[in-house]
């Protein structure tokens, strides 16, 4: 009887000492290039026998192969998040996360990994892609709003594709910020807090200004923006969400991560059913940009936009490249 290899198990220190940013933008870079197939999320709501539901996400997604590839080629990938609120009650995180990884020709288990750090470390890696085509080459100050686990990472992101060196953050916490810039501050960064009052100024001054918050308003102006720079908004990720008004559009050369991005955004969705911009006004996609079909940035002066909403196909490039370097984890 033969046996079969063990699943393992990559907890989240592991799975962040596998996922540096110079590597894991480049994996990205990579599928984005080479594509993957991603159905839509399918989306569970199960009772949790307290008068709540938890509601449970899963995320597939699986390599694309040409014919001809052995037995054991390709990945697939399946992201579980499990979303209870009645767990504050409970004295338990909201938020569980699991990412499964399997050998897509025979559906082998491969390893179960930590899905929160996963998936925080490709978003952010996601953001540092898109500003390798839209930044400026000599972009140095970041401007992030925001105080949460991806935004954490930003500056080191970032710092991996343009010579970041000056950090500025602004969150509704201040607390949370502080706490943030002192954790950038050992990092090696020049970081500072910005005040409300501060905000405006700090956005003029900002190469990138990256947005990793809950917004449901716009914190963001266009006309606080300068030539040049590019901003790169994270969060949003639902219709009722913004963290960009219609000026930060106006005149500006947009991408998008995927074209989901259209029908999720809240900070797309608005401007697009004010005729700000159309559909067509869209320059790129990652994916067209990693082909080099499209272009990102033409002109020093521009303004560009990025704006994301997530993909299976980042949780795949990430977890693959977990899975690549397992033996130094």
């Amino acid at each position: 009887m033969s046996s079969v290899p063990s699943v393992r198990l990559f907890d989240a220190d592991a799975v962040a000492a596998a996922l540096p940013f110079a590597g894991l933008v480049e994996a990205l870079r990579e599928a984005f290039a080479e594509g993957a197939e991603v159905p839509a999320r399918h989306v569970h709501r199960i009772p949790d026998g307290a008068g709540q539901e938890i509601t449970s996400l899963l995320m597939p997604a699986w390599t694309r192969l040409p014919a001809g590839h052995g037995a054991d080629s390709g990945f697939y990938g399946v992201k579980i998040i499990n979303v209870a609120p009645g767990n504050a009650a409970r004295g338990l995180p909201g938020l569980h996360g699991s990412y499964l990884l399997f050998e897509a020709s025979t559906g082998r288990p491969l390893a179960l990994m930590d899905a929160d750090v996963l998936t925080a470390r490709r978003t952010a890696a996601a953001s540092a892609l898109a500003a390798s085509y839209l930044a400026r080459p000599d972009a140095s100050r970041l401007l992030v709003l925001g105080a949460g686990r991806v935004a954490e990472l930003l500056p080191a992101a970032m710092a991996s594709v343009r010579p970041i060196h000056h950090v500025s953050i602004w969150a509704r916490r201040p607390e949370a910020a502080a706490t943030l810039a002192v954790r950038w501050q050992v990092a090696g960064f020049e970081a500072e807090l910005v005040d409300d009052a501060e905000l405006p100024t700090a956005v003029a001054g900002a190469h990138i200004v990256s947005t990793a918050t809950l917004a449901t308003e716009p914190l963001v102006q266009g006309a606080w923006l300068a030539p040049g720079s590019h901003l790169d908004l994270i969060g949003g990720f639902t219709p009722a969400m913004r963290e960009a008004d219609d000026n930060c559009f106006r005149g500006a050369r947009l991408v998008v991560d995927t074209e989901e991005a259209l029908a999720k955004a809240g900070d797309l969705l608005g401007p697009l059913s004010r005729g700000v911009f159309t559909p067509a006004d869209v320059r790129a996609t990652l994916a067209q940009l990693a082909r080099g079909t499209l272009p990102g940035r033409t002109q020093e002066k521009q303004r560009t936009v990025f704006k994301s909403v997530g993909t299976a196909l980042e949780d795949l490039a990430a977890a693959r490249r977990v899975w690549a370097l397992r033996s130094a984890a």
